[in-house]
């Protein structure tokens, strides 16, 4: 009971403090429940930045990682952009530096160069367009197809889209997602052993996402029941799908949002332990004193902000 009456004290405050300094609450959809619930837009990384890009407020408070407030800052230079914790960082961002994209960019003059948006906004600067994993295949068949492409840093990603266009001249960075990376084939051949009516939902950077594909195309896995999504998506067809049981392969801070809004259904993580310790560093009371102690600015220096703005602007307008 004290636990529950601090947490609401909490929250009418950072109410109170949002009014004050005319701010918005933006969240992903892996936050912990409590940032979740009280945040003004909660979304995917394409849907926050179309957000950040529209709002009118002039302080926004990212609560996700590290380069989607670097995204935020980018888009909308002219507000605030506070990230409660200068911790919240991401393993897939950081297995792509600018230098090791120049490098791989001089080994294949006139490439054209996609970055998913979990990189640097130096990174981005490099890069013709940003991505997401909602709008990536878009993006790619966008692009001409005697047009050689590198696509970075997610190999499962990649290797996703690359057989979703059926591109042959599109390379791929060897980079992953530590969390997605461990969600494993027999995670997923596990859960569903024991619910085989269950529907798959699969984020593409999963480990298992490449052999799902496999094994969908086999006929091994149900197609109609397997189905290969962004976190967006992943949400949106939880709610409009008939299914009771869904098995979730993704990070797992997205089955709140998904049990709040489908309170009849049941959701199964394919891997308990498929967690990111930088999404929950984010707490109710970081929250409050980054918006009482203008805690922690983000910003990015003009000239990279300016390129890498040209990549954004492409990932926003598509899909």
């Amino acid at each position: 009971m004290i636990v529950t009456d601090m947490k609401s004290r909490i929250i009418e405050e950072i109410q109170e403090w949002k009014q004050k300094r005319n701010a918005i609450l933006l969240a992903h959809n892996y936050q912990i429940p409590e940032i979740q619930d009280i945040a003004d837009v909660l979304g995917d990384s394409l849907a926050l930045a179309r957000a950040a890009a529209d709002t009118t407020a002039d302080v926004i408070v990212f609560c996700g990682v590290h380069f989607m407030a670097e995204t935020a800052a980018i888009l909308s230079p002219e507000k605030t952009i506070l990230l409660p914790d200068l911790d919240a960082g991401c393993s897939l961002a950081d297995s792509i530096t600018a230098d090791q994209l120049r490098d791989w960019k001089a080994q294949h003059p006139g490439a054209v160069v996609v970055s998913y948006v979990n990189t640097s906004a130096e990174v981005k600067a490099e890069s013709d367009y940003c991505c997401t994993s909602s709008n990536a295949v878009e993006i790619v068949n966008s692009i001409p197809d005697d047009q050689e492409i590198l696509f970075l840093p997610d190999m499962f990603l990649g290797s996703f889209v690359k057989n979703e266009t059926g591109r042959e001249n599109m390379h791929i960075w060897m980079g992953e997602c530590h969390v997605h990376a461990g969600i494993a084939p027999d995670h997923v051949e596990g859960v569903l052993e024991k619910h085989p009516e269950a529907e798959l939902l699969i984020h593409p950077e999963c480990g298992c996402s490449t052999s799902s594909m496999y094994l969908k195309s086999e006929g091994i896995l149900p197609a109609e029941k397997t189905h290969i999504l962004s976190t967006g998506n992943m949400l949106k067809r939880s709610k409009e799908s008939e299914a009771e049981e869904f098995i979730v392969a993704t990070e797992v801070g997205i089955i709140h949002q998904m049990e709040k809004q489908n309170p009849d259904k049941r959701f199964l993580a394919a891997n308990p332990n498929a967690v990111c310790p930088f999404m929950k560093m984010i707490t109710l009371e970081k929250v409050l004193a980054a918006l009482k102690e203008n805690k922690h600015v983000i910003s990015v220096p003009e000239e990279i902000a300016n390129q890498a703005k040209l990549s954004i602007d492409r990932m926003v307008a598509i899909g």
